[in-house]
């Protein structure tokens, strides 16, 4: 029977962090691969849920309601090692999601919370890819919010851990991550070199390699939306175009609000060029998107591309293009 794992730091235990206590006198609740289904069902539910909808849908909130009602029992329960160490990655999984969706809707400390005790249990999963993925997660938001050469740690920490035990795709996704952190840096040249490392061991990929489920959404037009938003944040805004015009080649019914986001990086791209038609015109594209989800994230992009379009605010195009994002605009931040 497999008991749960001490945190090595501070010996908090995998349960306690989805907020489980221990019942009394209540026989343990003997787990087994059904039940660690369910969970990774749970989870890649969760996933087209928060690509589809975004973070701040009302079916988001079904990922802590899971963590708490489904997942930490089965923590507090009996199983052997090998299922102990599925259930401790899939309850990882679910646990990232929620800090994930935190981040997608602006509550950044609950997101950070999230994200601490999802490594405590990928470590418990003793599964470093998903644990360089949580790293990688961490790396994204502290980049958004401005904090790049911690970005740039928390991705190269992902990096190191995982040489020789990921596949390449996985690998290639962390140096995106670490491309973005070097980009929002302005580090170019350092930012260049994780884009082609992302690049070749994207090319190396295999269709039949083991790649782990949470990394589906990984595609040539994801590296080339991360691509175009390292290429804005350096003011590159040709290569944005060219990168942007890829990764919008993608179908949108399943991840809507990453076509969102790309609409606005195409906005302000066109914007830089000079092109204030165009601008506008993805800036509109962008602006439906946004209202149809539920996405802090994605309604500060579109706050920024107005800012950017301040200067033109006489133009009749940029005004119609406010009254358009209006709603987005007065909404609480």
């Amino acid at each position: 029977m497999a008991r749960e794992p001490k945190d090595a730091e501070d010996g908090t235990t995998a349960a306690s962090a989805t907020g489980a206590a221990a019942p009394d006198a209540i026989p343990p609740q003997r787990v087994g691969h059904s039940d660690v289904t369910k969970l990774r069902e749970a989870a890649e539910d969760a996933r087209r849920w928060d690509s589809k909808y975004g973070g701040g849908d009302w079916r988001s909130s079904m990922v802590p309601e899971c963590l708490r009602v489904d997942a930490a029992p089965l923590l507090l329960g009996s199983y052997s090692d090998e299922v102990g160490r599925s259930l401790f990655g899939a309850t990882a999984e679910l646990t990232r999601l929620a800090g994930w969706m935190a981040f997608d809707t602006g509550q950044q400390e609950a997101a950070q919370r999230y994200y601490i005790q999802a490594l405590r249990l990928a470590r418990a999963a003793a599964d470093v890819p998903l644990g360089g993925y949580v790293l990688a997660s961490m790396s994204l938001q502290a980049t958004y919010r401005g904090f790049a050469d911690e970005g740039v740690d928390l991705a190269q920490a992902a990096l190191e851990r995982n040489r020789g035990l990921a596949t390449a795709r996985t690998m290639s996704f962390f140096r995106l991550v670490e491309a973005r952190a070097q980009a929002k840096s302005g580090d170019g040249p350092a930012c260049g070199a994780a884009l082609k490392s992302a690049e070749g061991w994207l090319e190396r990929s295999r269709a039949g390699d083991p790649d782990p489920s949470w990394l589906d959404f990984y595609s040539h037009e994801r590296f080339a939306a991360d691509a175009a938003e390292c290429y804005r944040d350096l003011r590159l805004p040709r290569q944005v175009r060219r990168f942007t015009e890829q990764a919008l080649a993608r179908p949108t019914e399943e991840f809507v609000r990453s076509h969102g986001l790309r609409l606005v990086v195409s906005a302000v791209a066109e914007l830089e060029s000079g092109n204030l038609d165009a601008a506008c015109a993805a800036g509109a594209r962008a602006v439906e998107v946004a209202n149809r989800i539920s996405s802090a994230r994605t309604t500060e992009y579109v706050r920024d591309l107005m800012r950017r379009l301040e200067a033109y605010r006489d133009e009749p195009r940029v005004a119609e293009l406010r009254e358009q994002a209006r709603p987005l605009l007065v909404a609480p931040a």
